[in-house]
């Protein structure tokens, strides 16, 4: 077992060789550099190989009036704060805090496949293989989920890039490139499916942000709420899509500031300190 867990890129460590440090850093920035450079070609450029229809990721998205379809403007400043946030993650491996090089490094094999997953998704995508991307996304939702119930307790500077913000994408990218994959996307019967299941963000981001306090998964959310929202009002005005997408964003919305307020100004620190040793439960409390 003791072997085992030696080479198991997976498993919790709570010190990492000097070797170990070097190879993350490098896996994490090439597959980082790789996630990037196919979402900037193919958000500019469409593919030149493949037998089915080939378009740009925003092309793809605009081409089908589902129920999830975003607003590319929003959805690309969350890509773009995301990656740029997930640059300070890879610079803190050459942190001179031995614990922030640690906590760095256990989170490191989950980024490196989410962003090998992420880049298998955009390829597929822009070819306009939604099947092969949904199976994809769905094991990068299951790689993100147990990176984030096996390292709740990070600091912001490792949870926000390479957890919560990828999960909340993560989550919500099933339903956008799900609803593209099912037959006749802007059916009837598919926009009804559609009214119900988007309710399913606001009980996916409340059920973070009152079990875990995190309100950086609330706050993600709410961002991909509103661009759904703006994408659904700009479509069809007399629809209710857009009017629960803009609910759902509200509601996010207030209870992370509810959350993320006290947490700053530190008024939650002693409700914290009885919760000592329950770190799973409340990640971001009384976080500096």
């Amino acid at each position: 077992m003791e072997r085992i867990h030696q080479i198991n890129p997976f498993a919790k460590r709570d010190s990492h060789s000097k070797n170990t440090v070097i190879t993350w850093y490098v896996l994490t920035t090439i597959t980082w550099l790789l996630s990037i450079i196919v979402s900037i070609y193919y958000t500019f450029e469409k593919p030149h190989d493949g037998v089915w229809l080939r378009r740009k990721i925003w092309s793809q998205n605009d081409a089908f009036y589902t129920a999830f379809r975003m607003n590319h403007i929003i959805a690309s400043i969350y890509w773009i704060v995301l990656f740029i946030l997930q640059g300070g993650y890879i610079a803190h491996l050459y942190s001179g805090s031995v614990e922030h090089v640690n906590a760095a490094c256990s989170v490191g094999s989950h980024f490196i496949v989410n962003n090998l997953f992420h880049f298998a998704f955009v390829m597929l995508f822009v070819r306009s293989y939604f099947g092969w991307a949904e199976l994809f996304i769905i094991l990068n939702f299951i790689n993100l989920t147990s990176l984030y119930f096996r390292h709740p307790g990070y600091a912001r500077f490792i949870h926000t890039p390479v957890v919560s913000g990828p999960l909340a994408w993560t989550f919500v990218a099933i339903y956008w490139n799900g609803a593209i994959m099912v037959p006749h996307p802007d059916s009837l019967v598919a926009r009804i499916f559609g009214n119900i299941f988007i309710w399913s963000i606001l009980v996916y981001g409340l059920f973070f942000i009152v079990v875990y306090k995190d309100y950086t998964m609330g706050f993600n959310l709410s961002v991909l709420s509103a661009a759904i929202g703006v994408s659904q009002f700009l479509r069809q005005v007399i629809a209710l899509q857009w009017i629960f997408a803009f609910v759902i964003m509200a509601v996010l919305f207030v209870a992370t500031v509810v959350v993320a307020v006290p947490a700053a100004t530190g008024k939650d620190i002693k409700f914290a300190r009885a919760r000592e040793g329950d770190t799973e439960r409340a990640p971001l409390l009384g976080e500096s």
